[in-house]
């Protein structure tokens, strides 16, 4: 307690420079896994990306991000177990943002797309099995966020791959393809303003809905992205008439003028995209960095740590620093090195990873935005036979994720002692 009071304006700066840092990582690592897709495919070029990024991510951080945020994220920890030395809980957070955020630098650098939830829940561990007891770690929740690796990108490729073979035997294989996508692309609209609504619904603005108290069922969320998916059919099939067909680009490549369709479609997923993974993501930064200026304020721990919006502001503006700054790297990774990646294509991989997303929310199952994205792209190209994917790049990726939690665990423990031997 003496030492909150002594040190409280130091570790309050800290907390605040460690959580725009961590923020900077996810914009500069998951935003990048978000946008990518629309970027590589060429759907939208990186500046597009970049400003519809700005504006998506930072309105569904600020505006839905604000859940009444438990002060240890995921359930790894109870933090009541630190009542008695609640700057132990001020330096654990401290370093799991640092931790968090270092790994993530070294991942963007390398353009690698990582998980920020995993960084985040690995520092956590690292940090209290230190500080309190190896026991004190739910192993069983960090077993199920570890069983996610397999999951998430596994049932996103499958969904992504059936979705693409879908494209391929109703318009790409046919006579008439840019017939039949103008025909067929307002039911896949249909499709993608669904699930992108339930992702944003889910994943979102869930938060905001219970903070006015109006709690949503999951049926009654179903009948809205239902309505929504209509008027996004309505609206990109009105789009569609102006797309028009130009012969003259079918003589290299055949499939030209129907990407030009699917082009239509992916600003739309892109914009939908960036907001929901906004309002989820942010929270891996501006979580820890809550419970850190909660504990320092009020010198205990609690249970749980209300949200100011100003540090939703900070979250937002990290994210928004990250994906200008440093996000190219990993859009180059997820949009052209692991297979080559069209319109139709990255609508594929983008529907399937929505879809995932709303699955597993729906069943309570704890996945990874950036895995399940990966496996949604490495489902298209399995679509085209597996000489489509570069394999080298995608055994560095699933490298990286092994290694991802025990890298945020030992980061946390060096910075752990580093913020102990200077401040108690």
């Amino acid at each position: 307690m003496e030492v909150l009071n002594e040190y409280g304006q130091i570790l309050l700066i800290l907390a605040i420079i460690f959580g725009l840092f961590m923020a900077w990582g996810v914009g500069a690592n998951d935003v990048a896994n978000a946008m990518g897709t629309s970027v590589g495919s060429g759907a939208i070029t990186l500046k597009q990306a970049i400003v519809i990024a700005m504006i998506f991510e930072f309105a569904g951080a600020y505006l839905a991000g604000g859940e009444v945020t438990a002060t240890i994220r995921k359930g790894i920890i109870d933090p009541l177990t630190l009542q008695g030395t609640p700057e132990y809980l001020v330096y654990g957070m401290l370093s799991a943002l640092l931790a968090a955020g270092t790994w993530l630098l070294i991942a963007s650098i390398v353009g690698w797309p990582v998980s920020t939830t995993h960084s985040i829940v690995g520092a956590i561990v690292g940090f209290a099995a230190v500080a309190i007891s190896v026991d004190a770690v739910n192993w069983s929740k960090v077993g199920t966020i570890a069983a996610s690796w397999v999951v998430s990108p596994v049932l996103a490729g499958t969904i992504s791959y059936m979705l693409f073979r879908s494209v391929q035997r109703s318009i790409l294989d046919t006579a008439e393809p840019f017939e039949n996508a103008k025909r067929y692309v307002p039911m896949y609209m249909f499709l993608v303003g669904f699930m992108i609504t339930m992702v944003t619904l889910i994943k979102g603005l869930k938060h905001v809905f219970k903070d006015i108290g109006f709690n949503l069922s999951y049926f009654e969320m179903s009948l809205v992205s239902g309505l929504a998916g209509l008027l996004v059919a309505v609206v990109g099939g009105i789009m569609l008439t102006r797309v028009q067909r130009d012969i003259a680009l079918e003589t290299d490549d055949r499939y030209a003028n129907v990407e030009k369709v699917f082009a239509v479609l992916m600003v739309f997923t892109a914009c939908a995209m960036a907001f929901a993974h906004g309002s989820n993501d942010v929270a891996n930064a501006v979580g820890p960095m809550a419970a850190a200026i909660a504990t320092i304020k009020s010198g205990a721990v609690t249970a749980k740590s209300s949200m100011p919006a100003w540090v939703l502001l900070v979250g937002g503006i990290g994210i928004v620093v990250g994906l200008v700054t440093y996000g190219y790297k990993v859009m180059a990774t997820i949009g052209t090195k692991i297979t080559e990646l069209t319109p139709s294509r990255g609508f594929a991989a983008t529907l399937g990873a929505s879809a995932t997303v709303v699955l597993a929310s729906g069943i309570g199952l704890p996945i990874s935005t950036t895995h399940t994205l990966v496996g949604a792209v490495l489902g298209v190209g399995l679509a085209r036979g597996l000489a489509a994917l570069n394999l080298r790049i995608v055994a560095s990726i699933f490298t990286s994720w092994v290694i991802t939690l025990p890298a945020g665990a030992i980061f946390s423990i060096i910075f752990f002692y580093i913020f102990k031997a200077v401040f108690s």
